[in-house]
């Protein structure tokens, strides 16, 4: 199929606003299932995960293919809930455009932001679609002035409603100046009733004024005060979604399929294809200041990036890549030049959602998910190792709370420890580890719900009954200032001894993470023992000093030292390194860091007093507060993660179950001395009961 006739998008919006209801209705009306899933049966396509069933949201983003009017479209269904973040941004990474969902009645919710600044982050060009507008309190004019309010999207409708909540009857195409009645599943085309034809004018009017500006030929027909015709509106609208000067808006009611067909024809006329999107650049394995371009095309050297791993039952792991030049064989040798090894490319499966299709090649703008990589891992980029280079990777926000997990028996250990491991491979958000002290399995992750969710996939997929222990806060260990220390490591046994001496300054480095400087001058130190001292560094940042967190933000210089001719090893080096950089750090005023969230919470007027304490007595601190729909207000603040756990119960409980919130890591803060004593203080009391038991 000619690449003009691909689509790759993904639908990405706040938690309930419609986005996994949209995809089941594209896939319906497209062919590809012939009858509607719904969420709150638990029996939509794309959610085919049980924990997505049972809890009426989608979890794992899921990749389907489709066809629409001879076009091939690839969506990527998204979850809407911050703990699944990671899903969103592996996601974007890999679409040319994407639809941005909104609420007609919750407008611009705290999650739509956060989707739509990833997506600017990764410059991806979008529509926007209203959803929900048969529901009570549905306000189609109020969204999009909230869409250019909160999120600097410059919308422009391409759609006027024809009437709100249970009065939906449709839309009218302002482009073409018809109007579309839906009727179950019928669509009329009539006429612009009288009653809407100056609604229509209006907004065909602010929509040409706006592509006057950059379009000569449009300009010149406005100035003149002639009709543009709808073709010429159609494709300046398509350079201006194309180079993000504006977001054209569309709406509908998804759950009663109306404006479903227009949404569709909307991706065709609008979205990029990979054409439109051009070349991808990465860099040269070896010169990181050279870099290479990879067209979308078949003659091009093979390019692709993988962005999500699933484990399944049946066939094993899945790769799931999106191949951006070149053709890809199931047989071929292709390079990973991300880990510097080869992979033989087993099967190739083109997926619709749990269904799979096997195909014998695949070409540039492909999503494809590939069954037999070995080393392959999320943002690892696969390419033709005659010609190798490097994509940018995907970004992986830090986790920031943690859990404790064993088995029921010993003979469970093994079981937990492969599932665990499985389920990291697919998660790159997902960290799990070993105290070497406590010998306890801690894993980590974004949120309550992402570990409940981790939790639950043990017992139904892989058998194992896990024992959880109390969620604790993943904290960071650092230093408020500078300090030197010098250490001579000496052992004499039987035979050749071990002989290491460093001399190391360490200084805060806010924001900047690790840093290792060489400062030795005239080789008192050989070359070869440099990269010794920062693996014994590297090993105490890992298991941290104060409290066994990891360090962070910190710049180490080797500043002297010596050695010994016979005596003086690798292994020594290594162990001076990291005792002196203990000894150090702990004169350079350490100090914990707690994971610091950003947290939206929308409730009624009545209730404002008693959230807003109740943060408060949370150390947290108010930063905005604004009218979002009457009677509501939308409290925008900063809180530490440790004192938000339960606050899901206590709000419903001040609010009467009329407010809701979400919460997204921002940043890492020090913690206040008296909060860091207390901290310590059980972190010693934990150890002591270990030790005893």
């Amino acid at each position: 199929m000619p690449l003009q006739k691909v689509r790759n998008i993904g639908i990405a919006a706040h938690i309930d606003a419609g986005k996994t209801t949209v995809t089941e209705r594209l896939l319906y009306f497209t062919g590809t299932t012939r009858k509607l899933g719904e969420v709150h049966d638990g029996a939509a396509t794309m959610d085919f995960m049980k924990q997505e069933q049972e809890r009426g949201i989608t979890i794992a983003s899921a990749a389907i293919s489709c066809m629409w009017k001879d076009h091939h479209v690839n969506i990527i269904d998204t979850p809407g809930h911050v703990d699944f973040t990671v899903e969103v941004e592996r996601s974007l990474r890999v679409i040319d455009g994407m639809i941005g969902l909104f609420c007609a009645v919750a407008g611009v919710e705290p999650q739509s932001e956060t989707v739509w600044n990833q997506a600017d982050r990764y410059k991806v060009p979008r529509i926007a679609f209203v959803n929900k507008m048969d529901r009570v309190g549905a306000d189609f004019g109020e969204c999009v002035a909230q869409m250019e309010k909160y999120l600097d999207a410059n919308p422009v409708p391409m759609q006027v409603p024809i009437g709100a909540e249970e009065d939906f009857q449709g839309v009218i195409d302002i482009v073409e100046r018809k109007a579309i009645v839906f009727k179950d599943m019928e669509r009329l085309v009539i006429d612009v009733p009288e009653e809407f034809r100056q609604n229509c004018e209006d907004a065909r009017r602010h929509l040409v004024e706006k592509l006057a500006d950059f379009d000569e030929k449009i300009g010149d027909l406005y100035l003149n005060e002639q009709d543009v015709p709808a073709e010429l509106i159609k494709s300046a609208t398509r350079f201006a979604t194309l180079n993000m000067i504006f977001t054209p808006v569309f709406c509908g009611a998804a759950y009663k399929n109306k404006g479903i067909q227009l949404l569709l024809d909307a991706i065709l006329d609008y979205l990029p294809n990979p054409i439109d999107k051009g070349a991808v650049v990465g860099l040269d394995m070896k010169d990181e200041s050279k870099s290479h371009a990879r067209h979308p095309l078949a003659s091009d050297p093979f390019c692709a990036i993988a962005f999500k791993l699933i484990h399944d039952p049946y066939v094993g792991q899945q790769t799931f890549i999106r191949i951006y030049s070149g053709k890809l064989e199931s047989g071929m040798q292709v390079f990973n030049a991300s880990k510097n090894e080869y992979e033989r490319i087993g099967r190739i499966l083109r997926i619709h959602a749990k269904e799979r299709e096997e195909i014998s090649s695949a070409g540039p703008g492909d999503i494809v998910a590939l069954i037999g990589m070995k080393y392959t891992k999320t943002g690892d980029t696969l390419c033709d190792s005659s010609h190798p280079v490097v994509l940018e990777s995907i970004y992986i926000p830090p986790a920031v709370i943690d859990l404790k997990v064993t088995p029921p028996t010993k003979k469970e250990e093994e079981k937990l420890g492969i599932a665990l491991r499985k389920l990291a491979m697919e998660d790159p958000s997902f960290k799990v580890r070993v105290d070497d002290e406590t010998n306890e399995t801690i894993i980590s992750g974004m949120g309550e719900l992402h570990l409940e969710i981790i939790v639950d996939r043990l017992r139904t997929e892989f058998n194992v009954e896990a024992i959880v222990g109390e969620p604790s806060v993943a904290f960071r260990e650092t230093i408020t200032s500078e300090a030197e220390n010098n250490t001579k490591f000496a052992k004499q046994t039987g035979g050749r001894g071990q002989y290491a001496h460093v001399v190391l300054r360490i200084e805060p480095n806010k924001g900047k993470g690790f840093e290792f400087v060489d400062h030795i001058k005239g080789g008192v130190i050989p070359q070869e023992f440099i990269p010794s001292i920062k693996k014994g560094i590297d090993a105490a940042l890992d298991d941290g000093i104060l409290a066994g967190f990891p360090v962070v933000d910190v710049r180490v210089v080797v500043i002297d030292g010596s050695y010994h001719d016979v005596d003086s090893s690798d292994m020594a080096f290594r162990t001076c390194g990291s005792i002196c950089f203990k000894e150090a750090f702990r004169k350079a005023g350490p100090i914990l860091l707690e994971p610091q969230m950003k947290i939206e919470i929308n409730t009624p007027d009545d209730h404002i007093g008693e959230v807003i304490g109740d943060l408060n007595r949370r150390r947290g601190r108010v930063e905005s507060m604004r009218r979002f729909r009457k009677g509501a207000q939308k409290v925008n603040g900063f809180v530490p993660l440790m004192e938000m756990f339960g606050y899901a119960t206590q709000l419903r409980s001040i609010t009467s179950g009329r407010a809701n919130y979400s919460m997204e890591f921002s940043n890492y803060v020090p913690l206040q001395k008296d909060v860091q004593e207390k901290v310590l203080k059980q972190m010693q009391e934990k150890k002591l009961q270990k030790a005893k038991a």
